[in-house]
């Protein structure tokens, strides 16, 4: 998955028929979605930090996610008040690892490569950076602790760091 093939690709490729691919990938999205709306997903004070940070910066979100589940974790969450945009899976035609989503949303701000600073926690996102030719800081995150980051420009352990990195006061 890291080098871009998914996890349908990868059971299609391994012999699984499109019609019980269909079945699972529909549970499978349905728990997905259920699990959205019951669990708490919010990471602690990450509004404050991007409340803060969105005096000095703009912002936007590029996701892997669908634009069904994106809607859903933001549907009780303040977090798009300070981001511009956002580009979802159905806005670019390959994924992370792929620099695509990236490169959309560069052209969608109408921003160099110099001037902006992606923020990931995952290989795919870091490697979709890194193909684009962006800077990006990877922030700690449990699940992907053990990924191989040495190909970020920084790393950070929450997106508090970041007014220091980004130099805003």
């Amino acid at each position: 998955m890291a080098r871009g093939a998914g996890s349908w690709a990868q059971a299609k490729a391994a012999g699984i028929d499109d019609g019980t691919l269909s079945r699972v990938r529909e549970a499978r999205n349905g728990y997905y979605q259920e699990y959205l709306r019951t669990e708490a997903i919010e990471i602690d004070g990450v509004e404050d930090t991007l409340a803060e940070l969105s005096a000095y910066v703009r912002m936007a979100i590029v996701t892997t996610a669908k634009r069904a589940d994106f809607d859903i974790i933001h549907e009780k969450r303040q977090i798009m008040q300070f981001m511009e945009f956002a580009i979802v899976r159905e806005d670019y035609e390959l994924a992370k690892p792929h620099p695509g989503p990236y490169l959309a949303g560069l052209k969608r701000f109408g921003a160099a490569r110099e001037e902006t600073l992606v923020v990931e926690d995952s290989a795919r996102g870091l490697a979709a950076a890194v193909a684009a030719r962006i800077d990006c800081a990877v922030v700690h995150n449990e699940f992907t602790k053990d990924s191989d980051f040495s190909l970020a420009s920084c790393r950070i352990d929450g997106l508090s760091e970041l007014k220091g990195i980004l130099e805003v006061s």
